[in-house]
């Protein structure tokens, strides 16, 4: 999502992320071959679940319910509000209703049995693609990074894509979800806010033209400080670093476990970073690409 101070370029990955949305489906309801590798993923996440971290999983996954949805997006609708961004925070609360709604929609109107021998009695549920809980974690992320101001953006983002990855995880390890339902949530999210964008860059800003005239002096630019890049930045490093460590310290507190687990499990390696490196690469495109 570069470039989104284009209304044509962020209406471009709105039918980027339609097309994606479609192609997900496809696989994951149509292509065989797809639905095994979706199932084999989703064993991978299933064993890490364990008693001793059931609840924390289970409290994670909850964080993205209905309730606490609508609390911490209207609470970031509120936000764009006290920054005098009224047409940011109309476009959130949109987006918290548009993007629930296309993925009830879909979960219904697809419904389709998707049956995996291991999972036994707990098979997944029909209608289940794409995930609510992976559709309203993104829609968060996106809608924390158009209510915050510029130079926290990165610092938003990186927050927002850890906190759709934690959800989008603990959903998985609690089979709840096939993979490819995390990566349809995504895709809803991503369009939605991407044609918000787009609307928002294509409609004039009133209140920044009656500035403009009111103060007709040409205003010098303003040099940026050489240590904003670095501030701007930090909490990326911090949470980047943060999460390194973490997977550092669980692989050598059982390096041969945690190798074996890797080996055997190579769907679940790849599946488990295609998450994260799509949250993360869809919340830094918008805070780069956007000027809402």
């Amino acid at each position: 999502m570069t470039a989104l101070r284009n209304p044509k370029n962020a209406l471009l990955a709105a039918l980027a992320c339609l097309a994606g949305l479609t192609v997900t489906g496809i696989f994951a309801y149509l292509v065989p071959i797809a639905q095994a590798r979706d199932s084999a993923t989703l064993r991978g996440f299933v064993a890490l679940n364990r008693p001793r971290v059931t609840e924390l999983i289970a409290h994670v996954a909850h964080l993205a319910d209905p309730r606490p949805y609508a609390v911490i997006g209207l609470t970031l609708a509120g936000v764009a509000f006290c920054r005098r961004k009224g047409r940011v925070g109309v476009a959130i609360i949109f987006l918290l209703f548009l993007t629930g709604a296309t993925t009830q929609t879909l979960k219904q109107g697809l419904a389709q049995p998707r049956f995996s021998d291991w999972l036994g009695n707990g098979q997944i549920a029909a209608a289940s693609w794409p995930s609510g809980h992976a559709t309203a974690s993104m829609t968060l992320a996106f809608c924390a990074v158009l209510a915050a101001p510029p130079i926290a953006r990165p610092t938003v983002a990186a927050v927002g894509a850890l906190f759709a990855v934690s959800v989008s995880y603990s959903i998985l390890a609690l089979g709840w979800h096939f993979p490819s339902d995390v990566i349809g949530g995504f895709f809803v999210a991503s369009m939605w806010t991407a044609l918000a964008v787009a609307i928002l860059e294509a409609l004039p800003d009133r209140r920044a033209d009656a500035d403009a005239g009111a103060r007709p002096t040409p205003r010098l630019p303003v040099p940026v400080p050489r240590g904003s890049t670095v501030r701007s930045a930090f909490g990326p490093m911090v949470i980047g670093s943060g999460a390194v460590t973490t997977v550092a310290a669980a692989w050598l507190a059982r390096p041969e476990a945690a190798t074996t687990f890797a080996r055997e499990r190579p769907w679940f390696v790849l599946g488990a970073l295609t998450i994260a490196a799509m949250a993360t690469a869809l919340a830094a495109g918008l805070a780069r690409g956007v000027d809402a």
